[in-house]
């Protein structure tokens, strides 16, 4: 699904030059479940901002389901980004203005999906993370849990090849960080691709494959084995 060859990213700040990725070969394939863990400044999430095409590494190629994502022009990023992938961050972003419903039905409309159609789907993906019974609440009156599902549901409401998290629990209380990852662990049975950063070991170890990423390189891969 997503190769990466000697994949490198610089950041310039005036004279002084990071080297945030020092050259990362990496494959995930349909239906994975990786983890990636580092400490604070490792190049974690920018590793992941690279594979989700959210960022654009300074070296280096990502193929993606067989495309060279390298001679990409921005405008078919976008698309791809918003068709292929779906998102969820450790701050929500959801749009406050928006209902539950809305946020999720947003990035179906944005595909050009008819407006039936769109909410149809939305209500669907909404009634999958138990929130069935709160479509038309506004991200403020919803729990930082709740929240946490409707991304989700955006996230996944136009079956991505796949899920994107960064730090998806990071917020939550242990109550809400076991439901999403219940929520995963789920999609990931039905043949979601999943890739999530995470700082916290014990959710990072649901996950089927454990990468350890240290100043800027793979520093280990685990395979972890679930009974059920």
């Amino acid at each position: 699904m997503i190769v990466t060859k000697n994949l490198i990213r610089t950041f310039v700040t005036g004279d002084i030059v990071t080297q945030v990725l020092k050259g990362i070969d990496f494959e995930s394939k349909d239906g994975d479940f990786i983890a990636i863990m580092g400490r604070s400044g490792a190049g974690k999430s920018t590793f992941m901002y690279q594979l989700s095409l959210l960022d654009s590494p300074t070296d280096g190629t990502i193929t993606i389901d067989g495309v060279d994502t390298h001679t990409m022009p921005e405008s078919k990023r976008v698309e791809f980004r918003l068709t292929y992938f779906g998102y969820v961050f450790q701050d929500y972003a959801l749009l406050p203005e928006l209902t539950a419903l809305e946020n999720v039905a947003l990035p179906l409309l944005m595909q050009g999906k008819k407006r039936a159609k769109a909410y149809k789907e939305a209500t669907t993906a909404l009634e999958r993370m138990g929130l069935g019974h709160r479509p038309n609440n506004l991200p403020s009156q919803l729990s930082g849990g709740e929240q946490q599902r409707v991304s989700i549901a955006r996230a996944v409401a136009h079956k991505p090849k796949v899920l994107f998290a960064d730090e998806p629990t990071a917020n939550l209380d242990n109550e809400s960080s076991e439901a999403v990852m219940q929520i995963f662990k789920e999609l990931n049975e039905e043949g979601q691709t999943i890739i999530m950063v995470t700082h916290e070991e014990v959710y990072a170890r649901r996950a089927k494959r454990l990468i350890v990423i240290d100043d800027g390189r793979i520093k280990s891969e685990e395979k972890l084995h679930h009974k059920h």
